[in-house]
């Protein structure tokens, strides 16, 4: 079992600031990316930004220039630094690990419980 603990989310004006961060711990042999997801009411969870174990980054369209994923490889911690935040950013975000227990494995993906984020205008 693998477990994720997220925080950092909250109420914000817009144009404000927050920083989300995420632990994982558990039965981690390997981890492919971890990254952070959000989904709005009504809508369906859509990737927001995810970082390799090489540290290569990939950003949604939407939050590039804003925000900004980094990670702490002796911790198992990835964070989200979200700035210039909007009404339209509001949503649960959720953190994911893709990780294998033992090589040679699929990669499997585990999920966080979500940290709300809403962004007021």
């Amino acid at each position: 079992q693998v477990q994720l603990v997220e925080s950092g989310g909250g109420l914000v004006q817009t144009g404000g600031s927050l920083r989300l961060s995420c632990t994982a711990s558990g039965n981690i042999f390997d981890i492919n990316t971890m990254g952070w997801y959000r989904q709005a009411p009504g809508k369906q969870r859509d990737l927001v930004a995810t970082i390799s174990s090489g540290g290569n980054t990939n950003y949604a369209d939407s939050v590039k220039g804003r925000f900004t994923i980094s990670k702490d490889n002796s911790k198992n911690t990835v964070y989200l630094e979200m700035n210039s935040l909007k009404p339209e950013d509001t949503a649960l975000y959720y953190c994911n690990i893709r990780h294998r227990r033992t090589s040679g494995r699929p990669w499997f993906d585990d999920w966080g419980q979500g940290t709300q984020v809403t962004v007021s205008s």
